[in-house]
């Protein structure tokens, strides 16, 4: 089992029908990590031990992802995200917590700052999933591949059949598309990653939140509300295009913009220790 430290993960319960898998490490102020789509808390598995130094790290598995129980019957939208983490947050009643998401974490730090702005101190919204067109938009910039199996996902019946022939050659393609360098991708991370989807519903669950593709667009609507410090932090080879990065940026009141070279949307993977460093240093 793949985790970023030794300290085993445990079950937080948020209700009757929601829990998410949690790791906590490290002492200091909070610290919040919200992985990228289709990932799992050990996505910062070399991340998390970095900041750890200085904060006590929190990662999550969002509802669905990971070891997370799966709702058949839940929305798996942007709201429905934003939802679950603030309850972790007031569950654990974190106050002054500093917000680091990517990807789709990128973009549920934005929300949940504009809804929490009594308990969240900073955000660093890296490589933010929030410039959908159409169905599975951003991950379909990274390659042919992707652009083909991820754009048959939305159609009836084929969407269910290619979503079931899934495997760790297929998903490694898919997810090579979000690297600078794709050698990047750790096999191990991969194979974790690919045994999860072997989990009864989770790949039901991943098209529905493909699905969902508007809301994750729909998230700027609250980025004028922000009232915490943000930094917003591309890769150069990020999926976004560097007029959707200054639109982002121009919507947040305070905030600033910095991008890592040689770094593709899995940021954390490809590029922790220089991301740990813009963190830490800003």
């Amino acid at each position: 089992m793949l985790s970023t430290s030794e300290v085993k993960p445990s079950l937080l319960k948020l209700s009757d029908t929601l829990s998410v898998r949690l790791q906590k490490t490290g002492s200091g102020p909070p610290l919040l990590l919200i992985h990228t789509i289709r990932t799992q808390l050990e996505y910062f598995r070399s991340l998390a031990p970095l900041l750890a130094r200085s904060h006590t790290v929190y990662a999550i598995d969002l509802p669905g992802h990971g070891h997370s129980p799966i709702d058949p019957g839940a929305s798996f939208d942007e709201p429905y995200f934003r939802r679950a983490v603030i309850g972790v947050i007031e569950q654990l009643d974190l106050s002054d917590v500093t917000i680091v998401g990517e990807s789709i974490g990128g973009a549920l730090a934005l929300t949940v700052a504009a809804s929490l702005p009594q308990r969240v101190k900073r955000v660093y919204a890296i490589n933010p999933y929030d410039y959908e067109t159409r169905y599975g938009d951003g991950i379909r910039r990274g390659n042919w591949f992707a652009n083909f199996i991820i754009g048959s996902l939305q159609i009836p019946v084929l969407g269910a059949i290619n979503a079931w022939l899934e495997n760790k050659l297929i998903l490694g393609k898919i997810m090579g598309g979000g690297y600078h360098d794709p050698r990047k991708l750790p096999a191990d991370l991969l194979a974790e990653f690919n045994e999860v989807a072997q989990r009864p519903g989770y790949k039901r669950i991943a098209r529905k939140v493909l699905a969902g593709w508007r809301s994750w667009s729909n998230a700027r609507d609250y980025y004028r509300q922000i009232s915490a410090p943000v930094t917003l932090i591309y890769g150069d080879s990020d999926w976004s295009r560097p007029d959707e990065r200054e639109r982002t940026r121009s919507l947040i009141p305070a905030s600033q913009m910095v991008t890592l070279k040689n770094t593709g949307h899995f940021s954390a993977i490809e590029n922790p220790s220089e991301l740990a460093r813009t963190i830490m240093g800003t």
